[in-house]
């Protein structure tokens, strides 16, 4: 099983409906609006990294979102 955490940056205001978006995802186990350099850290969880790649292709096409970075937990 891995976890990973995909902190994201969005469109100036989109915060919100990308939230929204990500809520009910498949994979998507937390969605937290944050302050600082990324807007929104999401934690998701996968059976494999493919399975985790397709989580990750499917937070990238929401509308508002202007870039990702995942970090996979290791331990």
């Amino acid at each position: 099983m891995l976890l990973a955490y995909i902190l994201i940056n969005t469109e100036i205001g989109d915060e919100e409906k990308v939230y929204d978006a990500l809520m009910n995802m498949n994979g998507v186990m937390e969605v937290h609006i944050v302050y600082g350099v990324y807007d929104i850290v999401v934690k998701a969880q996968a059976e494999d990294t493919d399975t985790l790649r397709k989580i990750v292709e499917n937070i990238r096409k929401k509308a508002g979102l202007r870039s990702t970075l995942t970090l996979i937990v290791t331990k």
